[in-house]
This record gives structure tokens, sequence and C-alpha cells, in this order.
């Protein structure tokens, strides 16, 4: 009996005995007894744990009997575990056939499609859950707070989401009752290649702010850092293309006040929303040259002394080398948006669809890539804050006025959102009582007052 096992149209890995699986003294099926047939996500989460202890110990047999009982789960149309065991199927089948590729007769076509946007549809993702939306208004807040009385601005954006966070603040700002500072923004040449990503150039961004801002009164500027030495120039010199190259190490050696055009007479503000997850966190060595890259980059932008730096990351620790560590810890993270969407897209909507697909992507780099490959490298907000302090930098509370503007967006969603405070300094973005995503605002020590 031969059972084809489907991640998708172009996919498929042949199971040469699934009855295997009915073995009385298999270990996996005394393991999974009363599993089958079961949707519950802890059935769901053995059933994947018990692949990847196959794949780490090269079982190729074993992880062909999970696979095809996973693939009776997984379904792209079914509810949020379903749908999420559906991409956790897929990444797996391209992890196995790295690691037995001829057991699997895997013929390598699973890489999940990757969709450029409009700027339209870019903010219609941004809009879909508040992960964004969340990190950016306490983000925002921090900084008018941190730049009051500053009649210049520099930002320095290392970013996803294409500069979608700034309309917001440049809108704040016109109403400044001392009125609009002149602003600056930088943001890198470089970014990590993850969704979302965009159809129109970096250029085409810095114009549409630059219309915005000129529309608001606000005097701006718009530059882009090139990581060749030889280029520090405005969004012409930035290709499409290029965003998509992720040169992190070649970016912070030419990370200089001279290369930044940093000056004295401006407020300088450091804003990390969802990037430090993607700068290596394993150490070189014992000496402090030999330091994890996150740890160099907090270091550098910690001697701009920088009047704030603002943090924003997914609240999740998706960096430990164990397979089945990763596994738990992704499968346990990212139900969420698959149960918040669930709330208010229909199932055959394409920008669930879409967005799901991006999710998808993140599973696929979590799970089938190992060393520099994978850059899906998150750590909770915990662990973020400690590495924040041991960096030199001391944490700054949010106030009340940043409480109240996240708690007013949040009643623009799903009545699972919610927010909480950890440590008196973090705040948290939560989906049914479930962490999420985390902001946090921070300054060198000895700046804050």
């Amino acid at each position: 009996m031969e059972t084809e096992l489907r991640g998708n149209s172009n996919t498929s890995i042949s199971l040469q005995n699934p009855s295997l699986f009915n073995n009385p003294q298999s270990s996996l099926s005394g393991a999974l007894k009363g599993c089958l047939g079961s949707l519950d996500g802890a059935c769901i989460e053995k059933l994947l744990l018990h692949c990847a202890s196959a794949l780490e110990h090269n079982d190729g047999t074993l992880a062909q009997q999970v696979m095809w009982v996973l693939n009776n789960v997984a379904s792209l149309v079914g509810d949020p575990n379903q749908r999420l065991t559906s991409w956790f199927l897929r990444a797996l089948i391209s992890r196995a056939s790295k690691v037995c590729p001829t057991a699997m007769n895997f013929d390598g076509s699973s890489t999940i499609r990757r969709r450029n946007m409009s700027v339209t549809e870019l903010a219609v993702y941004v809009d879909l859950i508040p992960w964004h939306r969340f990190g950016f208004c306490a983000s925002n807040s921090a900084i008018l707070k941190a730049i009051e009385g500053y009649s210049k601005v520099h930002i320095l954006d290392f970013s996803i989401t294409h500069c979608m966070q700034w309309p917001t603040l440049i809108d704040a700002l016109a109403i400044r009752p001392e009125g609009p500072p002149s602003l600056r923004i930088t943001v890198p040449s470089c970014r990590p290649p993850v969704p979302p990503f965009l159809n129109v150039s970096c250029e085409e961004v810095g114009l549409r702010l630059s219309n915005f801002a000129k529309y608001r009164d606000v005097p701006f500027e718009f530059n882009v850092f090139d990581h060749d030495p030889s280029s520090f120039a405005s969004s012409e010199t930035m290709s499409q293309e290029s965003s998509h190259d992720f040169h992190i190490e070649s970016l912070l050696n030419h990370l200089t006040p001279t290369m930044l055009d940093l000056r004295d007479d401006e407020a300088l503000v450091i804003n990390c929303q969802n990037w430090l997850r993607y700068l290596s966190d394993e150490e070189k060595g014992n000496s402090v040259q030999d330091s994890s890259l996150r740890d160099a980059f907090l270091c550098t932008v910690k001697g701009f002394n920088p009047c704030i730096v603002v943090v924003v990351d997914e609240d999740s620790d998706l960096s430990a080398p164990s397979l089945s560590s990763r596994i738990t810890t992704c499968f346990n993270f990212l139900w969420i948006p698959f149960d918040a969407l669930e709330t208010f897209l229909l199932k055959d909507s394409s920008q669930r669809i879409e967005y799901e697909s991006d999710i998808g992507h993140k599973i696929e780099n979590i799970i089938s890539f190992e060393g520099a490959p994978r850059i899906e490298r998150s750590e909770s907000g915990i662990k973020l804050a400690q590495r924040m302090k041991n960096a030199g930098f001391s944490s700054v509370p949010f106030c009340v006025d940043t409480i109240g503007e996240v708690r007013s967006l949040l009643e623009e969603h799903a009545s699972g959102w919610g927010m909480k405070r950890e440590e008196d300094h973090m705040l948290v973005l939560t989906w049914k009582g479930h962490n999420s995503v985390f902001s946090t605002a921070w300054v060198p020590n000895g700046l804050q007052d």
C-alpha cells in the first residue's frame, strides 16, 4: 500500500508502508494511543514532537509514519489547528528532504510563495491584527515624550514594515504645542528577507512620506544608509532588489556617526520594530570582540548616545538549537494569529490566505533550516530586557497617556485582544490572555531623569 502525502499541489512524499503505524509494538502507536482522529492541539503537538525527534535521529521511517498521520489532520481550509498543522507539515517535509532525501522521495518544491504588496495592501496587512499597530502606538507615544523640547529629531529606523509607523508620528508632531521639529528619518539599505514584501522602491516610500510631511507642515528629510562605505545617499540609490539582501555584518561595520551624519543638535531616536530577532544571538567566543551580532548592534547604538531606543518584537523564544524545543514554542505561539484570524475573516478570504502564507514562511524557516539560513530567532521580552540591561541600558516606563492610547487602539479590534504590563516597564499585547507582542523603551545608563 502506498499513500501520497500532499503539502501543496506540487509537493508529494511517498509512504512506503503506512500500515507500520498500526503496529501495536510501535513506540509511536503506544505514545499516541487515542489521538487518531482527534483535532486536539495537545495531540497535534505530540505528533509534531515525535516527528522532530525522528528527524533529529535520522529515522526516516518513523518520520514518514508521523507525517502520514499529520496529513490526515492538516487542512488549509479547516479550523485553526488544522490550518496551522498544514504549514508545520509543509515545513517538516522540507526538513525531511534534507535529512533523508532518498527515503523521502522529495521533489524540493515546497518553498512557500512570496508575494509583493502594494502600499495599500500593506496598510491592510498591518491592520489585519494589531501586532504592528500595537508596537507603532506604544513606540510613537514614548518617542514623542522623549523628544519634547527638541527642535530637531533624527530617527534611525530599523524595521521590517517599510516606514508604515511614521505617518501617525508626523501627524502628532504637526500639532505639537511648541510647533513641529524638523524630522530626519534614516533607514538601512538592507532588510531581512521576510514578509511583508513591497512592490515599490524605497524611493517611492520616502517620496510618499515627504509629501505627507509637507502637507502637515513638518520639515522632513528621508535618507537611506547604504552599508557600502562609499555610499551614504538618498533613497534614489536603493533598489527594490537590494532591500531583500540582508548583509547585517557589513552594515554593523559601517554604522558610524560619520556615515549616519549624526548631529549634536538633534535628538537621536533608535527604532527597532521586529528587527533584533533577525540578528544572530550566537556568540562567536568568550571575549567581548566575539559577542553575538545582536549584542554588537546594541553596543553600537548605545555608543551613539540616543535619547531613546524603542524595541518591539514577538514575545516568544525561538532561538533554541533543539528542533523539538523550537517546534513546541512555535506551535504554542503561532496558534494566536490563526485563532485571531478565525474570528473576523472568512476561510476563503484572500487576506487571510496571504497572511497565513506569510506565517507559513516563518514556520518553514524555524523548522527547515539551521545555522545562518535560520534567521527567525526571537526571544521573550523578559530575555530581551536582561540583554538590554547587560548592554548598559535602563528601562523607561510607559506613561499613563501611552497606556490609554494603546487601550483605545485595541478597542477597534476583536474582543480577544488585551494588554498588560510586565516588570513595570513593558507593555505586552495579549490574545485571550496569552502573550503575543512586547513593547519596551530604553535609554543608555545615566541618561534617565
